[in-house]
């Protein structure tokens, strides 16, 4: 055992999961895992911590250490006070979609529960059916989240990558001279 040689921590090189199975056994493992670290974050800073995921499939899954419609509700009313701010600056932002995307979340979310509860009195002991209005519903409000996603990640680049051309640089002196 002594010479045995240790690697130590290895980089692991991330990829898409090529399998659609293997990626949803992913996806359920590390859900739970995402899951667990932002309740222990919550639980040791004190702050509020809200998740948002999609399955492969579509299936929407949130994690908060209060309410996720609270976690958004403060998140888009900071985001607005920055709006305003680059309003004022002249910066486009648009917030809108998101804001649009919380309340037909918070919408569906309970339709949901109420389709749940009316299934389990009128059939008591029975499997709840899936309804194929909300998985549709589901998948149109993840089509809507990456979109905002894309223009957010477009808006990002675009601000990161602006330069003025009308600096020009300063030569650098020749230490020789």
């Amino acid at each position: 055992m002594e010479n045995e040689i240790k690697k130590g921590k290895q980089k692991i090189e991330l990829n898409l999961i090529e399998s659609e199975r293997a990626r949803a056994i992913s996806f359920s493992k590390r859900k739970k895992t995402l899951f667990q670290d932002a309740e222990k974050l919550a639980n040791w800073s004190g702050d509020e911590v809200g998740i948002m995921l999609f399955s492969p499939g579509g299936k929407p899954f949130s994690c908060a250490s209060t309410s996720i419609e609270d976690i958004i509700d403060k998140f888009l009313k900071g985001k607005l006070e920055d709006r305003q701010h680059d309003h004022a600056e002249g910066k486009p932002i648009g917030f809108e979609e998101l804001e649009d995307l919380r309340k037909e979340l918070k919408m569906l979310n309970e339709k949901e529960r109420r389709r749940i509860l009316m299934y389990k009195i009128t059939h008591p002991a029975s499997e709840i059916p899936p309804d194929k209005y909300m998985e549709e519903q589901r998948v149109a409000m993840l089509l809507r989240v990456k979109k905002i996603l894309n223009e957010t990640k477009n808006a990002i680049l675009g601000e990161h990558f602006k330069f003025d051309l009308n600096v020009v640089p300063q030569p650098e002196e020749d230490e020789s001279s």
